[in-house]
């Protein structure tokens, strides 16, 4: 899926990147985060320092 190895530190930029593999290739943040072998309780919490969470219903972090 991705060519990254590891997302993004910063988190605009995690934002990004999670949101486009969302849209792209998961159905799911869980699914995502199984798959790039990523903590998801440290990366929503990133996301949440810029006052993003995660939309089950959208599948992306709004």
């Amino acid at each position: 899926m991705s060519t990254l190895s590891q997302p993004p530190k910063d988190p605009v930029m995690l934002l990004s990147f999670v949101n486009t593999q969302l849209r792209d290739y998961y159905d799911s943040f869980n699914e995502l985060a199984d798959a790039l072998a990523i903590d998801r309780r440290h990366t929503a919490e990133q996301l949440r320092s810029i006052g993003y969470e995660y939309d089950p219903a959208t599948n992306q972090f709004v």
